[in-house]
């Protein structure tokens, strides 16, 4: 008996705002990987986000382990682009501080 191997892509996917996904999911890249950064096991994600596969979770990490400076890179601008949501964001929102402090001033009187 001999075992056909075969080559299989990783199951990832870009979605139209150029994130990557895990599986068929909506679950991101970076989501996994952080969470096996912090320790977590394939079984522990796959429990904490019931659309992953087990398969699909011990896929992607062990394409993580083998292109780790891609994901790194990938991480990276993903954290970039947050940083720049965020300021973006902030520009734009009031600052709110000020009004919960005058709400609970209200409050307290």
């Amino acid at each position: 008996m001999s075992l056909v191997l075969e080559r299989e892509t990783p199951p990832l996917r870009e979605d139209e705002t150029g994130a990557i996904r895990v599986g068929n999911s909506r679950v991101l890249l970076e989501v996994v990987i952080r969470a096996f950064q912090d320790g977590a096991s394939p079984e522990s994600i796959v429990q904490r986000y019931s659309t992953l596969s087990l398969s699909d979770v011990y896929s992607t990490i062990g394409y993580y382990l083998r292109h780790q400076n891609a994901i790194k890179s990938y991480l990276n601008h993903r954290e970039q682009l947050a940083e720049s949501v965020q300021q973006r964001l902030s520009s734009v929102q009031p600052d709110l501080s000020l009004i919960r402090s005058r709400l609970l001033a209200q409050q307290q009187s």
